[in-house]
């Protein structure tokens, strides 16, 4: 999974994982190579915190448009997320944003 490469990823209690249907209450070393559900809406409310932690912005969100497609917004922070727009999905903006922060 693209998000799981990203260096900012890490699971987080209540992610849920697509192969094993298992959602994790703590981490270890067991849940390295797993692939998170990006459709459950609780693993994507998990992401979406660590993009926030990744850019050290707690306003940071994602934000859909009614020709269906999702960027990043991070108004009135010094977070660079200008290039991340135009996204099919919801998961799809929060993962390449997170593949972009520093």
């Amino acid at each position: 999974s693209r998000a799981v490469a990203c260096k900012h990823w890490r699971w987080l209690p209540g992610m849920h994982d697509s192969e094993t249907g298992l959602r994790p209450l703590s981490w270890s070393d067991d849940w390295e190579g797993e692939v998170p559900d990006l459709s459950d809406p609780a693993t994507l409310g998990c992401l979406l915190a660590l993009v926030r932690e990744a850019y050290k912005c707690p306003w940071l969100s994602v934000v859909g448009s009614a020709d269906g497609l999702w960027r990043i917004d991070a108004e009135g922070s010094d977070a660079d997320v200008s290039d991340l727009h135009s996204f099919g999905s919801e998961a799809e903006a929060l993962v390449a944003a997170l593949e972009a922060a520093e």
